[in-house]
């Protein structure tokens, strides 16, 4: 007899792994699905991984290398403003398994923490494994998809809630939270003594507006746990290598629970991260100039045909408005892949608030963007309403 818990058959079926399969089979397809480089890594870190292919046979400590460490500490003070000793951060497989750690740490059973509506599909399935209660904060593209702090301030529960989600520079809709608003949120949480947790694996793609990491607002060291990952920045999502810094005690915690889930992240890679750290940052700014250029053009071309798209000042996503062509965003997304042979996301993958939009990455080269948008500019004429 087979068994499937309850909880694995309540978590949802994302359609995006459906897409992006059907992407990857049929080569006539391009995809804007990827939320991923399209960069090669930079060639220090694959020769620095070469190096050490035959050093790496021995798990690292749990909580993370102490040169890893070290190096992370100088980075967060310099980069982000965030203070920060070794027992203050973990190292992790990437810095989803960072969020399920901090989760498991912070959550009881129908506790509750808040989630942006539509934000990243990762999150809302986490928090439902440990049957803690996520509360969806509806994000409205007129605010051009910020939090409202007076929303914010309505859904917290003062028995319940534990923590807040944000994520800056966010996934999908490319919005970077401002210092201003960002005060506005940590007022909120020193109020009602909660956790923020913060996203930030995008935190070196940004357009025109800078980001600002929460932690290194005044006194919200106490209060945030920053995730950040070496996915993005450096282009080495297969290394599966990101970290959490927070308070000592939860970080203690966490670390802790590390034993029982992954042990520790590959130490290949954590020797890997502590080398991109020390690397130029023409690497990791050359690939930013490009996607700023695909992101100018791609915005550009999808208002031209009628989706209405707010210009994202980070990541590499366009969160796109197509309810003048059909009000079921997987029917869109599933229409354009089968007739236009272009995958993008359907909105509602990201939350119930997501409905009515679709996500397309320019993390794709510039002459396959070209293309798709010529397709789907097609497809849009046809069925526009």
């Amino acid at each position: 007899m087979v068994h499937i818990s309850e909880r694995e058959v309540e978590l949802p079926d994302a359609v995006i792994g459906k897409l992006l399969k059907v992407a990857a089979e049929d080569k006539s397809v391009i995809s804007l699905g990827p939320g991923e480089p399209d960069f090669p890594a930079p060639p220090p870190i694959v020769e620095y991984t070469k190096q050490f292919a035959d050093k790496c046979n021995h798990y690292s400590p749990p909580g993370g290398r102490k040169e890893l460490k070290e190096a992370l500490i100088k980075k967060l003070k310099k980069e982000n403003g965030i203070t920060a000793h070794p027992d203050n951060i973990i190292v992790t497989c990437g810095s989803q398994e960072a969020l399920l750690l901090a989760t498991a740490c912070t959550c009881d059973v129908s506790e509750q923490i808040i989630i942006p509506n539509p934000s990243y599909l990762g999150y809302l399935p986490l928090f439902q494994l440990f049957n803690a209660f996520p509360v969806p904060l509806q994000l409205h593209e007129k605010d051009d998809w910020n939090i409202n702090p007076d929303d914010l301030k309505h859904l917290i529960d003062p028995k319940k809630t534990k923590a807040i989600m944000i994520n800056t520079p966010a996934n999908p809709t490319g919005n970077v939270l401002s210092r201003k608003l960002l005060e506005e949120i940590a007022d909120l949480a020193v109020q009602h003594n909660l956790y923020v947790f913060s996203d930030e694996a995008y935190e070196k793609l940004v357009y025109n507006k800078p980001h600002v990491s929460m932690a290194s607002l005044n006194g919200m060291e106490k209060y945030t746990v920053t995730f950040q990952t070496f996915s993005k920045s450096y282009a080495m999502c297969g290394y599966r290598v990101g970290y959490a810094v927070g308070p000592k005690l939860l970080i203690e915690a966490m670390t802790k629970t590390h034993i029982y889930t992954t042990t520790a992240a590959p130490t290949i890679s954590q020797m890997v991260a502590a080398k991109a750290l020390s690397m130029d940052p023409k690497y990791t700014e050359a690939m930013r100039k490009e996607y700023d250029q695909r992101r100018k053009y791609i915005v550009k071309r999808l208002n031209q045909m009628g989706l209405p798209t707010t210009t994202p000042n980070g990541a590499f996503y366009t969160f796109s408005n197509i309810k003048d062509v059909m009000d079921d965003s997987f029917r869109f997304a599933f229409q354009l892949l089968k007739e236009a042979k272009v995958a993008v996301v359907p909105g509602k993958e990201f939350g119930t608030y997501g409905e009515g939009y679709i996500r397309c990455s320019y993390a794709t080269a510039l002459p396959k963007i070209e293309t798709a948008m010529d397709r789907m500019e097609k497809f849009v004429k046809k069925y526009k309403k």
